[in-house]
């Protein structure tokens, strides 16, 4: 059997992160009816830890991955990672799966607005027409003003924001720290933070909520059902592989190759939403969507046109 060419491989392996990324989003909407955010997060991180230590790690530096000398830095980027998530998974709770990615996807376009204010990086005027643009669509979908407006879809945009925190961080200690030794110490931040917050809400004194948000971060803790022990284990096993084929994805292919496979998630979140949770977009949300979506593809071509240029590119919870 004829082996895969480096492209072809970095196709699959995209592709394939992308879908079980899109599944976690699935599987911690469907659990977010009945569980805390934190204890969901918490029986992930530890499935995610135990396959990097078990699987992951003896393919790359074996427990040597845990060993830095930058621990503050792993734990603020830890920090943002874990507070990216949480606010992405509560706007989940309480919004369309479709909404909340297309939302998140203003992603790449702030990271090229904070390498400006941070790293001192220079943008054309074509790429700031790019954000802009991308912006204008996430103000059709939020529609701040009106009476369709909830505040539960500022929750992705934050969660946008926090990841562009990340990837600065990244790129300042990427040079010295490898990617293994990254995904674990942000599995360790998501331990420690879910436990201490189980520890001060997860007994239910104020999951007394109507808000699908708040009660999704304040309800109490539940033993899982055996039913839904299945979808635990996805969500747990499906974000470590899926961090290890995109990192592999981007290892063996070029970046600008690579990146626009990362926004099939769009349209699979569409089409999840309409299947398994009965969520339409309306017209200026398929607006909305094409906007951020444009200008997030834009932003790759643009990346790719540069010499040596690395994509930034979106979230992979």
């Amino acid at each position: 059997m004829k082996a895969l060419t480096p492209t072809a491989l970095g196709a699959v392996c995209a592709v394939l992160a992308v879908v079980f990324f899109s599944a976690n989003d699935v599987a911690i909407k469907w659990l977010s009816d009945g569980y805390a955010l934190h204890q969901v997060v918490l029986i992930r991180s530890f499935i995610g830890l135990a396959i990097i230590l078990a699987i992951i790690a003896p393919m790359t530096d074996g427990f040597a991955i845990a060993r830095t000398k930058r621990l503050k830095m792993h734990l603020l980027r830890g920090s943002f990672v874990v507070f990216a998530n949480l606010t992405f998974f509560l706007g989940l709770a309480a919004m369309p799966l479709a909404e909340a990615v297309a939302i998140f996807f203003i992603s790449p376009l702030v990271i090229t607005g904070f390498s400006v204010l941070f790293l001192g990086e220079t943008v054309g005027p074509r790429r700031w027409l790019a954000i802009g643009l991308g912006f204008v669509g996430v103000l059709i979908m939020v529609r701040p003003g009106t009476q369709a407006f909830q505040l539960a879809s500022l929750l992705p945009l934050v969660s946008a924001f926090c990841y562009a925190g990340m990837h600065i961080l990244t790129r300042r200690i990427g040079g010295t720290e490898s990617a293994a030794t990254m995904a674990f110490y942000i599995q360790i931040m998501f331990i420690i933070v879910c436990a201490a917050m189980g520890l001060t809400v997860g007994w239910g004194q104020f999951g007394d909520q109507t808000d699908p948000s708040l009660a999704f971060l304040l309800r109490a803790w539940e033993w899982p059902l055996l039913s839904d022990l299945p979808v635990f284990l996805l969500i747990g096993a499906g974000t470590a592989f899926a961090g290890y084929l995109i990192s592999q994805a981007y290892r063996v292919a070029e970046a600008s190759f690579v990146a626009p496979f990362e926004y099939l998630a769009l349209p699979m979140a569409v089409v999840w939403g309409m299947v398994v949770f009965d969520e339409y977009p309306g017209l200026s949300d398929y607006l909305g969507m094409a906007l951020i979506l444009s200008a997030g593809l834009f932003m790759v071509w643009r990346e790719g046109q540069r010499p040596a240029a690395k994509i930034r590119r979106p979230l992979r919870r």
